[in-house]
């Protein structure tokens, strides 16, 4: 049992620290990447929670940590299961 708790634990981590990256990457594209000046000067104009760049920012950044809470429940259940006498 401890050995499926860990390597279960362990495929959750990692797809969850992989799936965050992915959503982070997305997240700060919109910002360091140089837009079309008319269109970035059309948005400048908005409010900054109007903005499509800023909006995209904050759902993917969410994204990203709501991914890392699950990465982090994933090595909670491999150490579990590592106690449990997974690999011994």
């Amino acid at each position: 049992m401890g050995l499926l708790l860990a390597s279960c634990g362990l495929i959750l981590a990692a797809t969850s620290a992989w799936s965050a990256f992915r959503d982070m990457r997305a997240a700060l594209t919109p910002i360091v990447r140089p837009g079309d000046p008319t269109r970035a000067a059309i948005f400048a104009a908005r409010p900054l929670h109007d903005r499509p760049a800023v909006r995209q920012c904050v759902r993917c950044g969410s994204l990203a940590v709501g991914w890392l809470v699950l990465a982090l429940y994933g090595l909670f259940l491999a150490s579990a299961g590592f106690g449990l006498g997974g690999l011994a």
